[in-house]
């Protein structure tokens, strides 16, 4: 197997830099090259500075996007810059150069002539490009280089973007594409695609598609932009940038560009071919209002702002060509997915609705559905590979083929035909033969139907994955309603939240005192706690604590909370080893579950926080009094430990939240010595379980401690001053300060005298007890029932 150690990124424009800064991430020693700069003063031409200006220009914007392109700012040391002229044979020690220079043939063939004098023999080149042809680049190269050359398609931002199209060149070597779809699932944590050498691969030939489809319907249905972007967001399982703020976000050129590229060079797409581009894009191209980045496209934004302080953005009228207020967008199709929380049930409503919502993505998902379907095997062989790109390269909830699956394929089939689309003759067989799903889920694996060998096969690459819907065959071991209990084999359970948003209420407590239980009474090694909804929990049920605060039932809220923090106890001090997988917002009770558990499997993109402060309480599952006993185990003899504690306070009191796995250990949420950041996505449930198993061989059930070591009145003493300090830089307000002043309390263990060692239950008690006073605070109550209707926090 290969080795990857270094890096070289040849091009450091947005795509460029954002690939190095992935790199980075995953701790590969990165060089980044670009040009030297078009004008060079006469006193600063051997200036390294002045000459490597466009590389890093580009690392400095690419450390100021947002979204971050690194997991830590601090991985940017992981990257030294370069120019082509002065450093392009330092890549002769890299393992692996990339090119991502401009989409010119012409000069992607002068920069692989000189990476093919200076590379190493046996190193890896690939090319990032978004479509030119693979077979076209390797001409004229070396047997060594194009042997180990083929095309590494990321997806922008590289970071987020999970797709990764792997393009053989015609002398690729197998060994190398093995390679590389092994490394970016494992390493990258991306989703590898086979794709074939074809104008813009799969994910764009799709995407583009898509784009141009809609933007015709659009006008043919006669509707406004706004209304195309709410019906082709969340309603069918899209991002929110949808249709128009995808192009803008895109750039509206860059868009038109591929798709007449895919007609001049796909003669027999007559889809494609068929398409015009209707007036209103057309208005757009010649004003050279591309979208974000000149300024305006779809939509425009404005200097003026509307009586919340958001700024006004405008939208194009199709028919007038000029910008104006957006509209509220009122269709009966919307009210009724609105009322559904499935994402299946969602799509199915809209898709059967009369109303011009349920029309448009009728005629869009059918022409998709002909399109796709059509495309085999011109693009790829097998529809896995056209759903996963569409999945991971444009965030789709389901691939085209999993959407046909929902509405049924025979009835997908017959409204295709009724509207004039082809299907092609393999679905036909299909359906002859009695298959009526591309898809299904058997025993913990997902099967697709193969095309050529006309019978269901695994879908390759899945097989160490633990992916709960494909356990929904099998009766789960126990439910409550906002929870299920899976057997994910070898002795392991999984319990899976399905309540709203995952967020933590009376069920999902009572499901988790249940798993636990059923697991030390049963013959079961452990307990995985995880799910494969885009966030593993919101955290604790704000509705819930509302409703008892605002009618003061304190008693219950008492219950309430006590049941928390006994539930998180419950996951350290079990008798079998509780392991938390986790992805996306890891937020308030989340964060304190995953606390304390015997280990936590987090994914990169986890978002851990504890983030009560912002409606008004403090961490009452045991957040606050896990950050105290954290703080009392780094303690050590001599230590002035104020410091310590003053930065555990202020983690809480500003409610730090970690954009990243890695930068949850800076801030404490995390343990090098029991928790670990799981790079693939799909991996961290299998990988838990295996934690679990690890964990399980002669697993001894802890002690509670009676030995954390707390500072009283000194630490209060330090902690209010902190607190005030908060104040006067205006980073809190009066209620902010009270309720880090509750914070710094529990920390310091209440009024004691000086430092003495108390114990867990102890702190838990003055934890709850600050929580339910909040509670009792009109302040508080405003900050909970603004979150709720607004879902942003208030600072009041």
């Amino acid at each position: 197997m290969k080795r990857i150690r270094k890096v070289a990124v040849l091009g450091s424009g947005i795509m460029g830099s954002g690939i190095a800064c992935h790199f980075a991430n995953i701790g590969l020693e990165v060089m980044m090259l670009d040009i030297l700069p078009r004008e060079l003063p006469e006193n600063q031409k051997d200036s390294p500075e002045a000459r490597n200006q466009v590389a890093a220009q580009a690392l400095k914007n690419a450390l100021k996007a947002k979204p971050a392109a690194l997991y830590k700012k601090e991985f940017a040391s992981r990257i030294t810059i370069g120019n082509f002229e002065d450093d392009f044979e330092k890549i002769s020690d890299c393992d692996w150069v990339i090119e991502v220079v401009i989409e010119n043939l012409k000069i992607k063939k002068q920069v692989f002539e000189k990476v093919d004098q200076y590379r190493k023999k046996g190193s890896l080149i690939t090319s990032n490009t978004s479509g030119i042809p693979i077979n076209l680049m390797a001409e004229g190269r070396t047997e060594d280089f194009r042997k180990h050359f083929c095309g590494t398609h990321f997806f922008n931002p590289p970071r987020y973007l999970r797709l990764f199209e792997i393009i053989p060149g015609p002398d690729t070597d197998q060994e190398v594409l093995d390679f590389f779809y092994d490394y970016a699932d494992r390493y990258l944590g991306k989703q590898p695609i086979e794709a074939k050498d074809t104008p813009a691969f799969i994910g764009n030939r799709i995407g583009i598609y898509s784009s141009v489809a809609l933007f015709n319907l659009t006008e043919e249905l006669g509707l406004r932009l706004e209304e195309v972007d709410k019906i082709t967001g969340a309603p069918i399982g899209w991002p929110k940038t949808a249709t128009f703020r995808l192009g803008d976000l895109v750039g509206l050129d860059t868009a038109v560009k591929v798709a007449r590229g895919i007609q001049e060079n796909c003669p027999d797409d007559q889809v494609m071919q068929s398409f015009d581009i209707p007036k209103y894009v057309q208005y757009l191209l010649e004003n050279e209002y591309y979208g974000d980045k000149s300024g305006q496209g779809f939509y425009k934004k404005t200097d003026k702002r509307d009586e919340n302080g958001r700024r006004i953005i405008q939208v194009l009228n199709t028919e007038t060509l000029e910008y104006e207020p957006t509209q509220k967008v009122k269709l009966d199709s919307l009210d009724l997915v609105k009322q559904v929380d499935e994402k299946e049930k969602k799509f199915k409503l809209i898709f059967d609705h009369e109303d011009k919502g349920g029309q448009l993505v009728r005629k869009y998902m059918l022409g998709l559905f002909s399109y796709a379907s059509n495309r085999i095997p011109e693009i790829s062989d097998t529809i896995y590979n056209i759903d996963n790109a569409m999945k991971t390269g444009y965030a789709w909830s389901f691939g085209p083929f999993e959407y046909w699956d929902i509405i049924g394929v025979k009835n997908g089939a017959e409204l295709c035909k009724k509207a004039g689309h082809t299907v092609p003759d393999w679905v036909e067989e299909m359906l002859n033969a009695g298959v009526e799903k591309f898809y299904k889920r058997e025993g913990g694996k997902k099967y697709y139907y193969d095309i050529d060998q006309k019978k269901y096969l695994v879908v390759p690459g899945t097989s160490e994955f633990v992916i709960l819907d494909n356990y929904r065959d099998k009766k789960p071991v126990h439910t409550t309603g906002e929870t299920i209990l899976h057997d994910i084999g070898d002795g392991v359970l999984c319990l899976e939240f399905t309540s709203k948003s995952n967020a933590m209420g009376e069920g999902v407590l009572r499901g988790m005192n249940d798993a636990i239980q059923i697991a030390e009474e049963g013959d079961w090694k452990g307990l995985v706690i995880g799910n494969d909804a885009t966030n593993f929990t919101v955290g604790a049920n704000l509705m819930m604590i509302a409703m008892m605060a605002y009618q003061q039932e304190f008693d219950e809220l008492n219950m309430a909370v006590n049941l928390f923090q006994q539930t998180t106890m419950r996951c350290r001090y079990s008798a079998i080893p509780v392991v938390a997988a986790t992805q996306g917002y890891v937020f308030g009770g989340g964060c304190e579950t995953i606390m304390h558990c015997d280990a936590a499997v987090v994914a990169a993109e986890s978002y851990v926080g504890l983030v009560e402060v912002g409606v008004g309480l403090i961490p009452g599952g045991g957040g606050t009094k896990e950050f105290a006993l954290r703080a009392s185990d780094s303690f050590f003899e001599g230590d002035v430990m104020i410091p310590t504690l003053i930065e555990k306070f202020k983690t809480i009191a500003l409610a730090n939240v970690a954009t990243s796995a890695h930068q949850a250990f800076d801030y404490g949420y995390l343990l090098p010595q029991k928790d670990m950041v799981e790079i693939n996505l799909n991996r961290r449930i299998a990988r838990a379980k295996h934690e679990v198993l690890d964990l399980a061989d002669n697993y001894t059930q802890p002690l509670q401690r009676e030995d954390i070591t707390v500072l009283g009145r000194t630490g209060l003493g330090a902690l209010y001053v902190a607190a005030n300090e908060l104040k006067l830089g205006k980073y809190a307000s009066e209620h902010d300060i009270k309720i880090a002043q509750k914070v710094a309390w529990v920390l310091c263990g209440g009024d004691l005298t000086g430092s003495q060692q108390v114990s867990e239950q102890y702190l838990l008690d003055l934890e709850r007890e600050a929580f339910l006073s909040l509670c009792g605070e009109q302040k508080t109550l405003e900050r909970i029932q603004h979150m709720l209707t607004t879902n942003k926090p208030l600072r009041n």
